[in-house]
């Protein structure tokens, strides 16, 4: 599989520097965030992808497959333990009191 990382870039995140890229384009099956602002997800059949908060507070995720997201810590909107996104999907998520918070989304459909 394959990680496209942008200019390297300095962060200050939960209280310490991280060395990331603004924008990641990646085709794993397993990733964890790094301090990016936006992450394309492609050409891999299902990503599952962990939102890892030592890292990252604040990031867009756009997926063109099968995306499930899980948080490293907390909960997402303080209810769900994992979000399945699917092509074509954006969302904005903010990490914040110790829970993934959703501001802004483009195609997710709630069960």
């Amino acid at each position: 599989m394959s990680i496209l990382k942008s200019t390297p870039v300095f962060k200050f995140v939960g209280g310490k520097f991280v060395k990331t890229s603004e924008i990641s384009i990646i085709s794993e099956k397993d990733y964890s965030t790094n301090g990016e602002g936006v992450l394309l997800v492609k050409k891999v059949d299902t990503c599952i992808l962990t939102l890892d908060s030592t890292t990252t507070d604040n990031i867009v995720v756009k997926s063109l497959t099968k995306t499930i997201i899980r948080p490293d810590k907390g909960l997402i909107d303080e209810e769900y333990s994992e979000l399945e996104i699917n092509k074509g999907t954006s969302v904005h998520f903010q990490f914040m009191g110790g829970n993934w918070y959703i501001l802004g989304s483009d195609g997710i459909k709630w069960d």
